[in-house]
């Protein structure tokens, strides 16, 4: 089996995209998250918004995004998944890394924040995320929304 590799989003990607995606409702995601999901997918540009891929032999396998807000000190993670066939494998844990990493990266940068449900927080919590606020129905009738966050640096104590 061929390495995975990891990619920026492109236009050819949106159907492989959107197939993770429903294969993941609705557990993962509320059936009508769909049509915010495809806008967010048309607008993605490198400038402030950042989405990734993973793929091996061509196949996209998971797909997650990262905004930038400098002016906020701020990195937001937005619309990861995994196909629903490949849960376990550890890709949520690359694809997160991988978001990380570029956020540690931009100078400056002193939070990442998230939204997810509470199927997922216990995954986010394992990278140190901390719950701020949660929201019964918040993405639906069956999905809680978890508002999480995590500081990117510490200031030094005097």
């Amino acid at each position: 089996m061929s390495d995975i590799l990891s990619r920026p989003y492109e236009a050819d990607d949106l159907s492989a995209c959107l197939a993770i995606f429903d294969g993941n409702v609705p557990v993962f995601f509320a059936p009508e998250e769909r049509v915010e999901f495809c806008e967010y997918l048309e607008s993605v540009n490198a400038t402030t918004t950042h989405y990734f891929v993973l793929v091996r032999d061509g196949i996209v396998l998971a797909c997650g995004g990262l905004t930038i807000d400098e002016a906020q000190r701020k990195a937001s993670l937005s619309w990861g998944m995994v196909d629903r066939n490949l849960h376990g494998q550890r890709l949520g844990t690359r694809l997160t890394q991988a978001r990380l990493t570029l956020a540690r990266s931009v100078p400056g940068l002193l939070e990442m924040v998230l939204s997810t449900s509470q199927h997922t927080h216990g995954f986010y919590e394992g990278f140190g995320f901390k719950v701020s606020l949660v929201t019964p129905r918040g993405f639906g009738p069956a999905l809680d929304r978890w508002d999480m966050a995590l500081r990117l640096w510490q200031p030094e104590r005097q």
